[in-house]
């Protein structure tokens, strides 16, 4: 009787057909999550639809002899004024006033030199349809902002939302265009006089950063109009600001940053299309002493106590 014949797996193959069974079954695949954040390096922001720019930096300067006249001119104005002020005291005011000072108005518009120091923007910028333009109002004693918001994205492809508009204070330069900042440690509100028409509007505050991916960063609170012919005394504290990065709201909240203040906009963007307008008459800043918040948001414990 022939018995079968029975052929043996070499032991190296019956092996490694062992260990990976054993892997299989005792060491499953473990997919890592990933979180997401805040890139250390960003690349500078590009709007959709625009084409890449090729081009180095001094290859956007105007370089014009009466351009540079007036420049040099401007310079030198701005250096004696910051020569006398250190005489005088801060900002030019008596050491004595500087530290009583309870309210200071920042910007007020009394003239058409005073619409030299804002700009405005829109979604026209990316393809869209919003417009918005600036003026002053009656008696050229206001800022009369107004516009239409259009929310239709536009068709590139890219851009998936639209509907905005936007008012900036320009950043404050010194002599060869030194920037300059504004100081508000004395003060803990935001005052305006505004008289608007019923939208919501969002108001932001841009300051000095020490490094260059905080560049985009801005504290925003919101600013209510009530609509009518009335005006409103608006006073809003500094610690309700909280921080974003374009345009999303940051977990690791910290307050404001009150000695070194760039810019304050106004944005317009609650998806309601039609026209609207906003009446300004000045912004400044209080101190409050019936105010004792430090910070209204939690904030992260960077060593906390054991």
């Amino acid at each position: 009787m022939s018995l079968p014949k029975i052929t043996h797996l070499p032991s190296v193959r019956l092996l490694s057909s062992i260990t990976k069974h054993r892997q299989q079954v005792l060491l499953p695949p473990v997919t890592l999550q990933t979180v997401p954040r805040r890139a250390v390096i960003q690349s500078p922001y590009r709007r959709p639809g625009q084409p890449k720019q090729d081009k180095f930096p001094w290859q956007n300067i105007n370089f014009d002899f009466s351009k540079g006249l007036e420049g040099i001119k401007t310079t030198f104005m701005l250096l004696k004024k910051e020569f006398t002020d250190r005489w005088v005291g801060p900002e030019g005011k008596p050491i004595l006033e500087h530290m009583l000072e309870q309210n200071r108005v920042v910007w007020e518009f009394r003239g058409p030199e005073s619409l030299e120091q804002w700009t405005v923007s829109s979604d026209l910028e990316i393809g869209g349809q919003s417009e918005v333009f600036l003026k002053l109002g009656k008696n050229n004693n206001t800022c009369f902002l107004y516009g239409s918001l259009d929310s239709t994205p536009p068709r590139d492809g890219e851009t998936r939302y639209s509907g905005y508009c936007t008012m900036r204070s320009k950043q404050p330069l010194g002599s060869f265009n030194r920037k300059k900042h504004y100081d508000w440690t004395s003060f803990n509100a935001l005052h305006l006089r505004v008289r608007g028409d019923g939208r919501p509007w969002m108001i932001n505050i841009g300051t000095e950063t020490y490094f260059s991916h905080q560049k985009d960063d801005v504290y925003c609170y919101f600013l209510y109009t009530r609509g009518g012919p009335y005006w409103q005394n608006i006073k809003i504290p500094f610690s309700k600001f909280f921080l974003t990065h374009r345009g999303r709201i940051q977990d690791d909240q910290h307050p404001l940053w009150l000695d070194k203040i760039n810019t304050i906009g106004f944005t317009l963007g609650d998806k309601a299309d039609g026209p609207f307008q906003l009446e300004i008459d000045f912004i400044g800043v209080c101190k409050d002493y019936a105010h004792t918040e430090q910070f209204a948001y939690e904030v992260y414990k960077r060593n906390p106590e054991v």
